[in-house]
């Protein structure tokens, strides 16, 4: 059964909500803004109350059927693991987009939401509040470009896992973390990139490393 699950959930989370939707006002998310075919640039290109809806939608997708199947008991520890990562899996990997898809945050925050009854998805989101609000104060209250919005999305799930640890949630908890983590990175790994390179150009980073490790 767990197989079937999987498929179900991979399904459900290869939906692309937000892309069918830019489609209904003759958009293309796929060449609006970085190309995200997700709720956030539906957002961006459509306009907040379509964005809304992407966003709502994205999120019951990694909610449902998830919450079911474990109210149900019908997955129970280590079976959860494959069951709970197939919606975001599906929504990156999407087949309705050539294997493409969005960034999954929003199918993060429902998967994390129905495995912990939003516990997890709550600190979440205040760690992304609070790391929005810092850059904001560095950058004087200027928009932050979206390369430094890929890292905080990477870098807050990361600190998602020091709150695992410290609240000794169980191990397959802890395995979905990671591979969440992992997949979050591979979604921003273009943003990642740039903003290093951006850094590397400014602050000529490489350049330091390379007198530091091979003093003259």
């Amino acid at each position: 059964m767990i197989v079937l699950y999987m498929i179900v959930e991979y399904f459900c989370g290869s939906l692309m909500f937000s892309y069918w939707l830019a489609r209904l006002v003759n958009k293309d998310l796929t060449k609006v803004g970085d190309g995200n075919p997700g709720a956030f640039n539906l957002w961006h290109a459509a306009g907040y109350k379509l964005g809304l809806t992407g966003v709502v939608l994205d999120f019951l997708k990694g909610y449902f059927p998830l919450v079911l199947l474990l109210r149900n008991d019908s997955i129970q520890g280590m079976g959860m693991i494959p069951v709970a990562l197939a919606p975001i899996l599906g929504h990156v990997f999407s087949p309705f987009l050539g294997f493409q898809g969005g960034k999954a945050i929003a199918v993060t925050f429902g998967v994390w939401s129905a495995l912990t009854q939003f516990r997890v998805s709550l600190v979440y989101a205040i760690i992304l509040a609070v790391l929005s609000l810092f850059g904001r104060q560095v950058s004087h209250g200027k928009p932050l470009p979206t390369e430094v919005d890929g890292l905080m999305v990477v870098f807050g799930m990361a600190l998602v896992g020091i709150y695992l640890f410290l609240q000794n949630y169980p191990d397959y908890l802890i395995l979905i973390w990671l591979c969440n983590l992992i997949l979050l990175r591979y979604t921003n790994r273009g943003k990642i990139s740039r903003l290093v390179r951006e850094m590397d150009e400014k602050f000529q980073v490489k350049e330091f490393l390379t007198r530091f490790h091979h003093p003259e």
